[in-house]
């Protein structure tokens, strides 16, 4: 059985748009008839996704995939942090949480999951013709160093070539290209076999002095300029993504909260893509003004995020909302949030026995148990006026939750989930917006409301939308890259 080439991607910090960068050399290689995987051995992320099979994945990962066109599969990022505190991380392997850890206990453990990840990417390269890695953070992290399992640890166990992006957006892109190679042993400056400058905007003759002295002090080509694309695809783990969000005035005004430890905010993404419905995240309480609309996101944290809600000022503010008939949305922990009540006898989330308050717009109340639910599930809303839009998505959460009024909607075995009473909703299912029927339907609410005629259409899935974004993606990368170099690069081994 043949094995897969690869090619890794690493970056001069976190934000320097390697997620972005994967997902087009995976898009490029599946356009030029290439079987291609994406892989990252660990992400750190709360923006997660939940594979065909029931396994959570960062949604990267997941991104990255869809962009190759092939099924986001568990083994694409066998290991999946997901910070539950300043200092702590909930570590999910293969898909699986194992348990929670400081981070000072999983600097020592993470070298026990070398066989688990090189049986994830071993798997891989027997099916596909290409792996495009993305590391995390910087490799110069020096003193992480020691048992890198993500960065040039894994480049040499996997004998990957590695590209190093650098964000000239930020400023100091020849400092960061060139300390972070200074940094790097030998044999791992040996491993990289070009730079690349992303997110520019200028003209690219004033910038070339500065890439002939940086080719010259690293030794190392230069092999694109990637522009500053704007285009919309998912973002990992961000609410200020690399791309430009450009201030577009809209007619209807969408209140996100942003939670401390917010998840899924992608969940909201179809909503954005409207014409008429602007999407702004709001985490002081005078700045939520009086929105058509109020989203209580998902959370990793549902206690501490709704403590911070109550003491912020915001949850008396969104209560006034919806008293007024404001509607009110919530999805997983800001659905628990809603309910009557939250139970931790377990201390799943806090101190064994806990019990608080919710903010009391629904008639439910959630228990948190150690066990996790992961499943994809498709639904048709009951609730009015949604009644009829359906749905597919997801369940990633903690906890139990039991409903005393009426469901949001029905699931496709006939049971019932989530909560409606009046102008509040609430779900567990994230990704309730991709297939465009429930923003059509919202949108129709938010514009009656406001004596507004709604601009109808068919309702477009985020996952086609997704594809056109796909496809400028790779076109713009594409173009601003030495392909040939790229090919050539994929054909040379370090062994």
């Amino acid at each position: 059985m043949s094995r897969a080439k690869c090619i890794m991607v690493q970056g001069t910090m976190s934000g320097a748009g390697k997620s972005l960068l994967c997902a087009a050399l995976c898009r490029i290689f599946a356009q030029d008839g290439l079987r291609c995987a994406p892989f990252k051995s660990q992400n750190m992320a709360l923006n997660s996704y939940i594979t065909r099979d029931g396994w959570e994945i960062g949604r990267a990962q997941a991104v990255q995939a869809q962009a190759a066109g092939v099924e986001p599969d568990v083994r694409m990022n066998p290991i999946l942090l997901k910070p539950s505190s300043d200092v702590g991380s909930q570590v999910i392997v293969n898909g699986e949480v194992r348990r929670h850890m400081p981070a000072s206990e999983y600097f020592r453990y993470k070298k026990r999951l070398i066989s688990e990840i090189m049986a994830a990417y071993d798997s891989l390269a027997g099916e596909f013709d290409v792996i495009v890695i993305e590391g995390a953070g910087s490799p110069a992290e020096i003193n992480l160093k020691e048992n890198d399992i993500v960065n040039m640890g894994l480049a040499k166990l996997v004998d990957a070539p590695v590209l190093l992006a650098g964000d000239i957006d930020r400023g100091g892109v020849f400092a960061q290209l060139y300390g972070t190679v200074a940094l790097l042993d030998p044999d791992e400056q040996d491993r990289i076999a070009g730079l690349l400058i992303n997110k520019f905007r200028g003209d690219l003759e004033i910038l070339r002095p500065g890439l002939a002295m940086l080719e010259e002090k690293t030794g190392k080509p230069v092999l694109g300029v990637i522009p500053y694309l704007r285009v919309d695809v998912d973002d990992e783990d961000s609410l200020a993504p690399c791309l430009e969000q450009t201030s577009v005035h809209k007619p209807l005004d969408a209140a996100v909260i942003r939670l401390p430890r917010i998840s899924n905010f992608t969940d909201f993404n179809p909503l954005e893509e409207h014409p008429q419905i602007g999407v702004r995240y709001v985490d002081d309480v005078r700045r939520l003004g009086t929105p058509d609309l109020v989203v209580l996101p998902g959370t990793k944290s549902t206690v501490s995020d709704l403590l911070w809600l109550r003491q912020s000022g915001l949850e008396t503010a969104v209560l006034k909302l919806a008293a007024a008939g404001t509607p009110v949305l919530g999805v997983c922990g800001g659905y628990q949030m809603l309910g009557a009540a939250l139970h931790d006898p377990e201390g799943v989330e806090t101190e064994a026995g806990t019990h608080i308050r919710g903010m009391g717009l629904l008639p439910v109340e959630t228990t948190f148990t150690s066990q996790k639910s992961r499943l994809r599930k498709t639904a048709v809303v009951q609730a009015s006026p949604f009644a009829g839009a359906r749905l597919e998505g997801y369940e990633i959460h903690m906890g139990r939750t039991e409903e005393t009024g009426s469901p949001f909607c029905l699931l496709e075995d006939g049971r019932a989930e989530g909560c409606a009473r009046g102008n509040v909703w609430g779900t567990y299912l994230h990704g309730l917006f991709d297939s465009g029927e429930l923003t059509q339907a919202m949108a129709r609410l938010l514009c009656a409301r406001k004596g507004l005629r709604p601009e109808e259409a068919e309702a477009v899935s985020h996952a086609a939308y997704q594809q056109r974004q796909f496809d400028l993606l790779a076109d713009g990368v594409r173009s601003a890259l030495d392909m040939p170099a790229i090919y050539r690069i994929l054909d040379h081994s370090f062994s």
